[in-house]
């Protein structure tokens, strides 16, 4: 203990020090403690106190949100609803017989992990909470319409926070339920049904489909974030989403999520689209071109793309007198347009991607677009336009993947990546899609 102050713990100072500098020492230490001993003793009679304001009690708002299910119910889904059939697809960009099944699908135990979320129960004072069609709709009026989540609660009867986790949790359980059908790699069936389609329509033997990015602005992207997302002709931060969609506008494939300062390419190059053909277990696609046989399958792409194998680029600048390449250069160009129309009616159909992004987590944005695709590609097929009718066996076991070569092996891993980006087979396609075009060019076509 300090001699000098009774209470106070010894300092420790020096003896070496000199008589004055060790008075100073102790006095201004002693200062400082008591300093802190007072805020220490202030600190403990406010707690004491208790807070200066009293809290404010949570506002609660009596919605009466079982009215609301009943109107919502007597417009749409009674047996003779206010609203009419034409009326349901258009405000639910489906019709009553899709979504009944969706409805069906979300609430059945085991299909998703939020299957107990849109089943209607009661709360701790047994009153019934909002019902499966409440929820379903404020999901599907926020993605058809892009409205905010505040919009769906005058009609629905919904709270804010309510439906952001509506929408969540709709887009998180059809990616889980139907990715595995509806966002499919093509089976062997698929392969051999998109090239004698696209051999109909557009006239290419071998074409898979059309491959094009388009971009999604993010409206909430973090400050630090914003270079990275942000590319010079758009200003903005924005979100890639590459996609591949045939004739009947069916999008076989989708790879979301690269930062917007981006190009095609580098989206290509980090994307799975060909990671069966490196694997060695993509489906056989062997077809004839001008009297040459090839062995893989194709996309049209735009001139960004690089030279490979599996892609089909048009010409930028053919010849005015070769009539060859200037016809070959418009059916691509025309056919490529299937992508371009897919994106188009993807961004109509649900509005919350024709605008930016108001989330700020990337899961959940990703979890957005890849419902809307499905959702997409279920209207597709309900409707009857889709070129493929794919219905899988009850309880079949998934079919074996197509092993040609070893993909275990680096060796043929290398060999498959270096087959993919040859250009002179690239070249050498193109060339003879320039023969085979021309030569069934039919007498109608004038260039």
């Amino acid at each position: 203990m300090n001699p000098g102050f009774p209470g106070i713990p010894d300092l420790n100072i020096p003896d070496h020090l000199p008589e004055h500098i060790k008075i100073a020492l102790d006095m201004s230490d002693l200062v400082q403690l008591a300093e802190e001993y007072e805020a220490m003793e202030a600190s403990i009679a406010a707690s004491e106190a208790g807070p200066s304001q009293p809290r404010k009690k949570r506002r609660e708002i009596n919605r009466e949100r079982e009215k609301g299910d009943v109107g919502l119910f007597n417009d749409y889904f009674a047996e003779k609803p206010v609203y009419h059939e034409g009326l349901f697809r258009r405000r639910y960009r489906m019709t009553r017989r899709l979504y009944n099944r969706i409805a069906a699908d979300i609430t059945t135990e085991g299909m998703s992990v939020n299957w107990r979320y849109f089943t209607q129960r009661r709360d701790a004072a047994g009153r019934l909470g909002l019902s499966t069609n409440q929820k379903i709709t404020c999901a599907l009026r926020q993605l058809a319409y892009g409205a905010s989540a505040d919009q769906c609660d005058e009609y629905i009867r919904i709270g804010e926070s309510t439906a952001i986790k509506c929408l969540h949790n709709f887009c998180r359980s059809i990616v889980e339920i139907y990715r595995d059908k509806y966002l499919r790699r093509p089976t062997q069936e698929d392969v051999d049904r998109l090239t004698a389609f696209h051999e109909e329509k557009h006239g290419f033997p071998g074409m898979l489909g059309s491959i094009d990015c388009m971009h999604w602005g993010w409206r909430n992207c973090p400050t630090a974030w914003k270079g990275h997302y942000t590319r010079g002709d758009h200003g903005y931060p924005t979100i890639m989403l590459e996609a591949v969609a045939s004739q009947d506008l069916w999008i076989w494939h989708a790879f979301f999520g690269v930062a917007g300062s981006n190009n095609d390419i580098n989206v290509i190059n980090q994307s799975p689209l060909f990671n069966e053909i490196l694997q060695g277990q993509a489906p056989r696609c062997d077809f004839h071109v001008n009297g040459n046989v090839y062995r893989k399958g194709y996309y049209l792409a735009d001139g960004i793309y690089p030279a490979w194998s599996t892609l089909v680029k048009s010409f930028t600048y053919p010849p005015e007198n070769n009539l060859k390449m200037r016809y070959f250069k418009r059916r691509q160009e025309s056919a490529r347009k299937d992508v371009e129309r897919a994106f188009g009616v993807l961004q109509s159909r649900w509005g919350i991607i024709r605008g930016p992004s108001r989330s700020m987590d990337l899961p959940n944005i990703g979890d957005i677009m890849l419902a809307c695709i499905i959702l997409h590609n279920m209207i597709v097929e309900d409707e009857g336009r889709d070129v493929l009718n794919w219905t899988p066996e009850d309880g079949a076991p998934p079919p074996p993947p197509y092993n040609h070569g070893a993909p275990q092996a680096f060796v043929h891993n290398l060999e498959r990546f270096i087959d993919l980006r040859a250009k002179d087979q690239h070249t050498a396609l193109r060339n003879d899609l320039v023969e085979h075009l021309w030569a069934n060019k039919p007498v109608w076509d004038e260039d």
